[in-house]
């Protein structure tokens, strides 16, 4: 006896994998899993699934497509309820079938242009159909439209928001109220900060993934201190947003002027926000602003939003399409639409390799 439990068989090809499939429902005691699986492996030809191996094989069997494999990974890694429902729109299809929808559209001209190279010399198929060009460029367009939408690694890495501006600015002390953590160290001294520190955390449901710098100044004799301004103006780079707590109009293009210790001084002139992190003045409606730029900045509760590689492959099919325009002769029109075609069927993996499956895949957890 190992335990008194459930076991529900699932009979192929209608299961998550296309294969057949047992369930052990068990009580979560480690000793009755740790029991039952040491029987399991006492079993001819029974082995540990490799992480992701479920999900590899329904990929496999043509359960799911490459897309959603995808929608599902980062289903498995979602934090916040954007992540969330961003992810359920890709693990359910909602990419992979527009996908199909733009494929189908492809294929329908293809077949026009391989009918004038295979029957130019018939009256009725001498020329490409009137409205051909028209079609192309309105695919081309709505590619277009996907590839300007908000990117997936805005909601995985969540929107970066740098702290900068000089020594002694109140940085440390504003990054602490925000990330609600005394994370960064705080200090009358000057120069306290020497290096990047960075914390994720979500803000009514969007991922934010703020950072504290080291103060800004030109000159100093401290060597640490100096890489660690170099790392600063390298962090003012790659933000989403810099909030600039130095003088007024010393900030990067773009950076909310920011008053931070208005309990001690009236601070900037003009100023976006006008904060105190010490007495908490002013942080309810920084957050609020923060939000708000945020979500404006990242993809609609519910859309499917592109990866790398997705984005990659789409950039391709578009620009294909774009010269396909641009040509004359059909056997080159016909070209850049296998392309395209190429490209289309790369998203959604009819044609991949099996190192970046083995990298995907590889994310899942063990036994999904």
């Amino acid at each position: 006896m190992l335990d008194r439990a459930l076991v529900l068989w699932f009979p192929g090809p209608r299961t998550a994998t296309g294969e057949d499939l047992a369930e052990l429902h068990l009580h979560g005691g480690r000793a009755v899993v740790s029991a039952v699986e040491a029987a399991l492996s006492d079993l001819p030809g029974m082995r540990r699934a490799q992480p992701g191996e479920f999900t590899r094989r329904a990929f496999a069997n043509g359960q799911i497509d490459l897309s959603e494999a995808e929608g599902l990974a980062d289903l498995l890694s979602a934090e916040t309820e954007l992540q969330r429902r961003s992810a359920i729109a890709m693990a359910g299809g909602v990419f992979s079938e527009q996908v199909e929808d733009w494929r189908g559209r492809v294929l329908t001209s293809s077949a026009a242009v391989e009918a004038v190279l295979d029957f130019g010399d018939e009256d009725d198929v001498s020329d490409l159909p009137p409205d051909f060009a028209q079609r192309i460029a309105a695919l081309a367009d709505e590619l277009s439209g996907w590839l300007s939408r908000p990117r997936a690694e805005a909601l995985r890495e969540g929107y970066r928001v740098v702290l900068a501006g000089p020594p002694n600015a109140g940085k440390s002390t504003l990054f602490n109220a925000l990330v609600e953590d005394e994370a960064a160290i705080t200090a009358p001294l000057a120069g306290t900060t020497r290096d990047v520190l960075t914390r994720a955390v979500a803000i009514e449901g969007v991922p934010f993934l703020f950072a504290d710098t080291a103060g800004l100044r030109d000159e100093t004799t401290d060597v640490i201190e100096a890489i660690g301004i170099d790392r600063a103006r390298a962090a003012l780079g790659r933000a989403d947003l810099v909030l600039w707590l130095g003088t007024e109009g010393d900030g990067p293009d773009g950076c909310w002027e920011i008053a931070a210790q208005v309990d001690r001084s009236s601070g900037k002139a003009s100023p976006r926000h006008a904060v105190s992190a010490v007495t908490g003045e002013g942080l309810d409606a920084l957050r609020r602003d923060l939000v708000e730029t945020a979500r404006h900045a990242m993809p609609r509760p519910g859309d499917a939003a592109l990866n790398v590689r997705q984005h990659g492959l789409l950039a391709e099919a578009e620009a294909s399409l774009r010269v396909g325009l641009a040509e004359r002769d059909p056997l080159l029109v016909a070209e850049c639409l296998r392309r395209v075609r190429v490209s289309f069927d790369a998203l959604v993996g009819r044609a991949t390799t099996e190192d970046m499956l083995d990298t995907l895949f590889g994310r899942f957890c063990i036994g999904k």
